[in-house]
C-alpha cells in the first residue's frame, strides 16, 4: 500500500509477486529452469532404471556420481544462468553456463562458487546462446536449455499461473469481468513472462490483462509484436543499441516460440530507461523495506503507465476494482554491498 500511494491515487489494490526470493534460484528463472533442470533428469533416471514405479524422488541425490557423466549447458545474461547452473552443479552434473557481457560480475562469482564453469562473451546474449547451443550439440553427452525455443521452460513457468490463482483464493480476491486482474512483468527473451502470461490466461480468461516492460534500448518483444515480423526483427535493426542496466533485459530479439503466443495474449507494452528502474528499486526500499534489483522494478513502469492511460478510458467504478500485481523478477541473491551500490545511485 505504501509503494502504491507513493506511485499514483491509490485506486484499485497494488500487489507485489515476489518471485524475487524464490528458493535455490532468488529469482523467476527458479520456475522454468529448476523444472527444466528436473524434467531432464528425470527423462535420464527413468531410462537408466534409478526410478521405478513408487519411488521417491529425492532418491536422484544419491546418483550424483552418475549425471556427473552428463553436462547441463544454458545461453543467459544472468538469473537463467544462475537456476540452470545452481540446480545442476546440486545434482552433480557438468553445468556450464554461456554468459553475455552485459551478465552483472557478482552472478558470474556466484555461479563459479557454486562449482559451474561460466564461459563469458563479449557479445549479447544471442552469441551466448547460439555458442552454448553450438557447443551442447557437438557433445552427445550434454543437454542445452535453450531459453529462444524451449517449451519445457515455457511450461515450467505457466505453473505461476496457478501458483497465483491459489494465492489470490486464499486472500478472498476476487478476479472476474467486474474484478480485473492486471498483471505487469519484467521481459526479456520472453520465456519467462510468456509462460507466466500463457498461464494466467489459462486460470483467469479475459478477466486478466498482463502486461510486459522492457527497456527503451533493448524492446525486442515489443518490436516483434508492433512490426507482425516476429523473431524475423531485432532491435539493432530499428537503430536502437540493445544497451541496458538491467542485464536479464538485454535481449535484442524476442524468442520466436513466445512472439507467436504473445501476439493474441498480451494486452500491452511499456518500456522504460535504466535511471527509473533505479528509482523505483529505491522507492520499493524506502517505502516497503522490499529489495529486488533493478531490472526487476522494471514492471512498476507498466504500473504507472496503465493509470496514466487509464484516468481516460476506463470508468473510475472498474479502476477502484482492479487488482495490480507487479512480478519482482529477482535479487534476493544479490550481495549487500552491490544492492547498497543500487540504492545510492
Amino acid at each position: 500500500p505504501a509503494m502504491q500511494k507513493a506511485l499514483c491515487s491509490g485506486e484499485g489494490r497494488l500487489l507485489l509477486k515476489c518471485d524475487s526470493h524464490l528458493p535455490i534460484a532468488g529469482s523467476v528463472k527458479a520456475r522454468g529452469g529448476i523444472y527444466e533442470v528436473l524434467k531432464h533428469t528425470e527423462d535420464l533416471a527413468l531410462a537408466a532404471g534409478l526410478l521405478k514405479e513408487g519411488t521417491g524422488y529425492e532418491t536422484l541425490a544419491d546418483h550424483r556420481a552418475f549425471f556427473s557423466q552428463y553436462k547441463m549447458q544454458v545461453g543467459s545474461t544472468g538469473n537463467l544462468g544462475m537456476s540452470i547452473g545452481i540446480m545442476s552443479a546440486a545434482l552433480g552434473y557438468q553445468a556450464i553456463v554461456h554468459m553475455s557481457a552485459d551478465a552483472k560480475e557478482w552472478k558470474k562469482q556466484l555461479l563459479r562458487a557454486k562449482g559451474v564453469t561460466v564461459i563469458e562473451y563479449e557479445d549479447d546474449y544471442s552469441k551466448a546462446v547460439e555458442e552454448g547451443r553450438r557447443l551442447s550439440q557437438e557433445d552427445p553427452m550434454s543437454y542445452f536449455v535453450d531459453d529462444e525455443s524451449s517449451s519445457a521452460l515455457y511450461l515450467g513457468y505457466a505453473v505461476a499461473g496457478k501458483r497465483l490463482h491459489d494465492q489470490l483464493t486464499a486472500m478472498a480476491i476476487a478476479v472476474d469481468q467486474d474484478h480485473p486482474l492486471n498483471v505487469y512483468i519484467p521481459c526479456g527473451v520472453g520465456g519467462a513472462p510468456g509462460g507466466i502470461c500463457f498461464g494466467l490466461k489459462e486460470e483467469f480468461g479475459d478477466a486478466v490483462n498482463v502486461y510486459f516492460a522492457e527497456p527503451v534500448q533493448a524492446p525486442c518483444m515489443l518490436a516483434a509484436l508492433a512490426s507482425g515480423k516476429g523473431s524475423a526483427i531485432c532491435v539493432q535493426d530499428l537503430g536502437l543499441s540493445g544497451k541496458t542496466d538491467a542485464d536479464g533485459l538485454a535481449v535484442g530479439r524476442a524468442s520466436a516460440l513466445v512472439a507467436n503466443e504473445m501476439d493474441h495474449l498480451l494486452s500491452g507494452e511499456a518500456t522504460v530507461a535504466d535511471p527509473r528502474l533505479y528509482r523505483y528499486m529505491q522507492l520499493l526500499h524506502n517505502t516497503e523495506s522490499i529489495i529486488i534489483e533493478p531490472s526487476a522494478a522494471a514492471g512498476f513502469e507498466a504500473f504507472a503507465a496503465w493509470h496514466r492511460a487509464a484516468a481516460e478510458n476506463i470508468p473510475k467504478p472498474l479502476r477502484q476494482s482492479t487488482t495490480h500485481v507487479v512480478w519482482a523478477t529477482g535479487g534476493s541473491l544479490m550481495p549487500a554491498q552491490v544492492a547498497e551500490e543500487y540504492l545510492n545511485r
